[in-house]
């Protein structure tokens, strides 16, 4: 994979958690339960797409930039998109991509559970 530094990225973001989802074998990233990203792996367990949540505007663009760049694998199409591992998308277009879908699925909970997730106090502003 053309993206070594994924795993340890992802997970340096607060409160991201990651498990193997055995049935689709799929490393999924979540943060609050709701899976954010995920790396689909073949029979021998090798990736084979990066598939990540985007604004639907945004990936039908990124997907008319980059061939690279797809309708989400086995994920609804309009919201989701997937990368080839092994492909021309260049890594801070996808760190970009990721952290967007990282803030575009923590912007779904609540206020009070976004500043829990992100390790805000009360004394906190959580705009900082």
């Amino acid at each position: 994979m053309k993206y070594p530094w994924i795993d340890e990225y992802l997970l340096s973001m607060p409160s991201v958690t990651k498990d193997l989802q055995s049935d689709w074998n799929w490393i999924r990233y979540k943060i609050g339960g709701k899976m954010f990203a995920a790396v689909c792996l073949n029979d021998k367990d090798e990736p084979y797409y990066i598939t990540l949540k985007l604004e639907p505007s945004e990936g039908n663009f990124l997907r008319t930039q980059y061939p690279d760049i797809l309708p989400g694998f086995y994920m609804n199409k309009i919201h989701w998109n997937s990368v080839k591992p092994d492909g021309e998308v260049p890594d801070e277009l996808l760190k970009d991509m990721l952290e967007r879908s990282y803030k575009l699925v923590l912007g779904g909970f609540s206020k009070k559970k976004q500043r829990e997730l992100l390790g805000l106090t009360q004394l906190q502003n959580p705009a900082n």
